[in-house]
């Protein structure tokens, strides 16, 4: 009580006739501001926290000197990628080619489609669980309250567009002078900066976050769209747009614009959209700094999900357990217009690569391959990744662990049959061998089923265990083995593939061992053990400890 009592000399607030409003256990008077119960909040919190201000400038400049080693790394990165790709021919009005700028501007695109996405699933404006608790049932105005949570995000998007937009004109293009490339930043900083608060404009009406995350999936998939207009309408900038240093002006005034608008509605949004964002953005924050992958993939999919839908689905086909359990998959996957977005625009990345001059060789289409493929494989495991958080569906159906497994498998390589044929036609079509790339495409789709189960079906890292110090915090120290699985298997299962985009062609040795390795991935992928490789291979040489319990029979638990 002598702490919180203290806090309100502190933290306070004139008012109209110039006497302070104290905020605090003992407080009288007329009814605080938002700001003032903002403001004591955050003394409250850093009177228990116990860190020093010099630890905070310790933070702070260590996330500072870390930010400019990884631009500065970035920078030179691209600018070594730019060294090494091939010149390409000139291209010309009417070629079936898209120019290295023409694909940046591409990138630009879609990178506005994610962060709208982003904006969309994240609210952008919320309050965190003891937040919603206490401030949005007291009788103040939320303007002051929510300010910091509405500017947090703009700021952030402003930050990742300016460095993207700045690594790729300085680094990867390296077509204009640095004053030039710092205009560009700054115009994409506020474009970004824009996007998220058009966002949070939506959502002072109360618009459905699905919607707002529908259209910059949307726009994310224009980006594909666009790169094929330009191949047939023979679009082949030869640099990247310059921008007249007038138009930050213009870009700045809009921005202030929107910022002021949002701002004087923040009292209109509903508290339940500010207690649903910030329990996503919440659960999205925690999922970064663990590393959880698949728990992120839960709160931004999970995010933007219909509530409620007018009519469900009749499951026509569904005539035993078999039929149910890939009919409940591949109806997870059409309901999620996030995933199919990204299964079509990862499936577009090696086209796009084949009708880039500069990128069409065997590092880009080897590089694309695993890169593209892993992003769509990972889209089509959700059905799998909900079974390993609740596995209501493995254990009512009268199907054992290890079927279980072969049928999640399904869906993933269907679609992923559909990827590889548009991805290795790519291929096919640069090489000049259509058929033969098309056969390895089919023969190497069990690598991409195999590796979507394994990824969902990972154990979780040992919090019990020891523990390393890394920048995001104390993580336990399997964490990257736990991460692997799943890349673990695209890697090592598209050898063959890999040794086929080096050689420029498919001979038949490369088909055969790439059947043989698709069946080990096969059997590898449909065991319920969460052992490691290691462990599995010393308890198949018979050095198991002494009573080590046996295996159970029967149905087990798929988590």
């Amino acid at each position: 009580m002598s702490d919180d009592a203290g806090l309100t000399d502190e933290v306070g607030e004139s008012g109209e006739a110039g006497s302070a409003v104290l905020v605090g256990p003992e407080a009288t008077g007329s009814f605080p501001t938002g700001r003032s119960i903002r403001r004591y909040t955050a003394a409250a919190t850093n009177l228990r926290s116990g860190a020093s201000v010099g630890e905070l400038l310790g933070d702070v400049y260590y996330v500072v000197i870390t930010t400019a080693i990884g631009i500065g790394m970035a920078l030179g990165i691209a600018g070594q990628l730019r060294a090494s790709l091939p010149a390409g021919e000139q291209t010309t009005a009417g070629a079936s080619s898209l120019s290295l700028p023409g694909l940046v501007v591409v990138l630009v695109v879609g990178l506005a489609g994610v962060l709208l996405s982003l904006a969309g699933r994240l609210g952008p404006v919320g309050s965190a669980a003891a937040e919603a608790t206490w401030w949005l049932g007291l009788p103040v105005d939320r303007r002051g309250l929510l300010r910091p949570s509405a500017r947090r995000l703009p700021l952030l998007a402003a930050v990742v567009g300016a460095v993207v937009v700045g690594v790729l004109d300085g680094g990867l293009l390296g077509d204009h002078h640095g004053g030039q490339v710092l205009v560009a930043a700054l115009a994409a900083g506020l474009v970004s900066a824009a996007l998220v608060l058009a966002a949070s404009l939506a959502q002072t009406f109360d618009a459905r976050r699905g919607a707002t995350s529908l259209v910059g999936d949307l726009v994310l998939a224009a980006a594909p769209v666009l790169a094929v207009l330009g191949v047939v309408l023979g679009w082949h900038p030869a640099r990247f747009p310059a921008i007249p240093i007038w138009s930050l002006a213009v870009l700045a005034v809009a921005v202030a614009g929107l910022a002021v608008v949002v701002d004087r509605r923040l009292d209109d949004i509903p508290s339940r959209s500010l207690r649903v964002s910030g329990s996503v953005a919440s659960q999205a924050a925690g999922a970064v700094v663990s590393m959880d992958s698949r728990e992120l993939g839960r709160a931004l999919t999970d995010s933007a999900a219909t509530p409620r839908r007018r009519r469900s689905a009749r499951f026509g086909l569904v005539r035993g357990p078999v039929s149910a359990l890939v009919s409940a998959d591949a109806t997870v996957l059409l309901r999620s217009v996030r995933h199919l977005v990204q299964i079509v625009v990862a499936a577009l990345v090696p086209v796009l690569v084949g009708v880039v001059p500069q990128l069409a060789g065997r590092l880009g289409f080897a590089i694309a391959l695993v890169v593209a493929g892993s992003v769509a494989m990972t889209a089509t495991g959700e059905g799998a990744r909900r079974a390993e958080m609740s596995p209501v569906l493995d254990r009512l159906l009268p199907l054992a662990a290890r079927e279980v497994r072969r049928l999640r498998m399904v869906v993933p390589g269907v679609v992923m049959l559909a990827w590889s044929l548009v991805a290795f036609g790519a291929v096919g079509a640069w090489a000049g061998d259509l058929t033969s790339w098309l056969t390895l495409a089919v023969v190497s789709t069990p690598v991409w089923a195999g590796a979507a189960v394994r990824a969902a079906y990972r154990p979780a890292p040992d919090w019990g265990g020891p523990l390393v110090s890394t920048p995001m915090g104390a993580l336990p120290a399997g964490v990257t083995m736990v991460l692997a699985r799943g890349p673990d298997v695209v890697v090592l299962g598209l050898v063959p593939v890999l040794i086929a985009v080096a050689l420029g062609h498919v001979p038949s040795a490369v088909v055969i061992a790439q059947v043989a390795v698709s069946a080990i991935v096969f059997a590898v992928c449909s065991s319920t053990s969460t052992k490691s490789m290691m462990e599995r291979m010393t308890d198949a040489s018979g050095t198991a400890a002494p009573g080590a319990p046996a295996a159970a029979t029967g149905p087990q638990s798929r988590r």
